[in-house]
């Protein structure tokens, strides 16, 4: 298929931050009630505006994400219809979800704000209820990249999205482009904090990175097993794809158009298989390889530590892109039977 720059901006981007509101949603629900209900307010106002900042970062990456997705559409100021169609659709089930995420996290953001700041913000939204909020908020985000993903899997004519990877591939890639951002982002406000601490509610240890190579190394054995099973997918003959196989050979008795239309522009994109190659390569390296050897090198040489993760980071997300060029790209629908 032909990948279109606004659809792989869109998985990116809300991706990513949808990654960053679970992390932060589990995160609150752990430890957040039992730093923030401490009489220290010092702390208090070091660690609410930190949150409030990760929680602003996130949503501002899921918003900036579906509206990219809205330049694909012929029409993008009729999206607003797609809400409509959520007992059938996963698109507008992903729409909906994505709004009830922003209800969690902006409620978050309150509770927080009148924890550090108190007045009316502090009286209505009591920091008590953050556990539930960040609960809701880990499991909206995931259910929201969910439906993403699902909008692909359930596409029967592709049968390369038929692949039992391709729904954890986008639940492992959130997670993983989130918690790269997460912990990267705090080293630019006040205080060099990272993980969950008795202390501070971001220390740094060997936790941060240990958990960011499980991921880097689940992601890299899900799509090695997926690019090696797709590589093994044919398209099924026209005798299967019309159900028509006990009636014998099918053929085209004409061709159904002189020139180009859209569904040989939009599906019948080719990637040769030697390009193929150097761009899952090139993948392979920029969202595993390569932020695990900057993490590395960061370990064992502290004053690195901060180009490390943000290196990590900012290649998780290239490599994350060029992943989901590769997942379009590579995708061959079954309507090029016809043509």
């Amino acid at each position: 298929m032909n990948p279109a720059f606004s659809v792989i901006a869109f998985t990116t981007l809300s991706g990513a931050g949808y990654g960053m509101l679970a992390w932060l949603g589990v995160i609150v629900a752990m430890s957040g009630p039992q730093l923030l209900a401490r009489n220290d307010a010092t702390l208090s106002l070091q660690v609410c505006p930190l949150l409030i900042a990760l929680l602003a970062t996130g949503m501002a990456l899921t918003v900036l994400g579906l509206v990219s997705s809205t330049f694909h559409l012929g029409k993008p100021l009729r999206a607003w219809r797609a809400f409509s169609q959520w007992r059938t659709s996963w698109l507008s089930r992903e729409g909906v979800l994505a709004m009830l995420s922003l209800v969690p996290a902006t409620t978050l953001i309150a509770c927080l704000w009148g924890s550090a700041h108190g007045g009316f913000a502090s009286a209505l939204l009591p920091i008590r209820i953050a556990p539930w909020l960040g609960g809701a908020l880990a499991l909206l985000s995931l259910l929201t990249v969910g439906c993403t993903a699902m909008i692909y899997a359930s596409l029967k004519p592709i049968p390369a999205w038929q692949h039992p990877a391709v729904v954890p591939v986008y639940l492992v890639f959130s997670a993983w482009t989130g918690w790269m951002l997460l912990a990267a982002l705090p080293t630019l406000g006040p205080g060099d904090w990272h993980w969950i601490g008795d202390k501070h509610f971001f220390v740094k240890g060997p936790a941060l990175a240990a958990i960011a190579a499980v991921l880097a190394g689940a992601l890299a054995v899900l799509k090695l097993v997926y690019w090696r099973d797709i590589d093994r997918l044919n398209l099924p003959s026209r005798e299967a794809a019309t159900a028509l196989a006990g009636f014998g050979k099918v053929a085209t008795f004409e061709r159904p158009h002189t020139e180009a239309n859209y569904l040989t522009r939009e599906m019948g994109f080719v990637l040769a298989r030697k390009h193929s190659r150097k761009l899952r390569a090139i993948a392979l390296l920029l969202f595993a390889a390569v932020p695990l050897f900057a993490l590395l090198v960061g370990a064992m040489l502290p004053v690195l530590a901060t180009a490390g993760w943000w290196l990590a980071a900012l290649c998780a997300l290239a490599g994350a892109f060029v992943e989901r060029w590769l997942f379009f790209a590579e995708a061959k629908h079954m309507v090029m039977l016809y043509y």
